[in-house]
């Protein structure tokens, strides 16, 4: 792991929500943890379509343009294509403790939940659960087919945590990047990670009564 503080598998699938993936990477780099990409071709296309942010199809290319768009370090960031059989996050012996399916689409979750491990996403997220690793599944739908909510059951009865794309707004967001920080602040959350996006619920009645 060199001298990064802790490791993340990050992929990307593709559902709609890819703000909170980019945004989610951006704050991983800061917080000087290495990240394992992967980037679905849906996902490709969905990012052409809801952003500006241009993401290069050939992992190599897709791995500069990442690490010199967050200013990562050398080796921070890594890509994986989707047949990349020998990549760390395809065994349980080199993976790391923790993985993040954001955006989540509906296929993905389905293939998850039956194990169908037919391209590296599906099988980073099937070793996460073989292994009783840290899984984190983020779907942006609306609404719930009986499918996906049976599905999102059975992961989570896996150990898997569902968090859906679902801002709340008692923060009182005031432009979309403040929407996208809230979910991000709960994976962040949800990984241990130090957070400064979202403060924690209630605080400011501590802050109150300690000042």
């Amino acid at each position: 792991m060199d001298n990064y503080a802790d490791r993340v598998t990050l992929a990307i699938t593709g559902a709609s929500g890819v703000q909170y993936a980019l945004r989610l990477m951006q704050c991983l780099v800061a917080a000087n943890v290495q990240i394992l990409v992967m980037v679905s071709r849906a996902a490709h296309v969905v990012a052409a379509t809801e952003t500006d942010v241009e993401l290069p199809t050939r992992s190599a290319e897709l791995e500069q343009h990442l690490s010199q768009l967050y200013g990562a370090q050398q080796g921070q960031i890594r890509v994986f294509a989707k047949e990349q059989w020998m990549a760390p996050v395809a065994s349980g012996s080199g993976a790391p403790s923790r993985m993040v399916v954001c955006p989540c689409s509906t296929g993905s979750l389905s293939a998850i939940a039956t194990g169908a491990s037919n391209n590296l996403i599906e099988r980073a997220a099937d070793v996460a659960l073989k292994e009783r690793r840290q899984l984190i599944l983020v779907p942006r739908e609306a609404p719930y087919s009986e499918i996906h909510l049976e599905h999102m059951l059975k992961l989570t009865r896996m150990g898997a945590v569902i968090l859906p794309a679902s801002p709340g707004f008692y923060h009182r967001p005031e432009s979309v990047e403040d929407m996208v920080d809230f979910i991000v602040a709960r994976i962040l959350s949800q990984l241990g990670i130090d957070q400064t996006l979202l403060p924690p619920w209630g605080q400011n009645l501590i802050d109150d009564t300690q000042s």
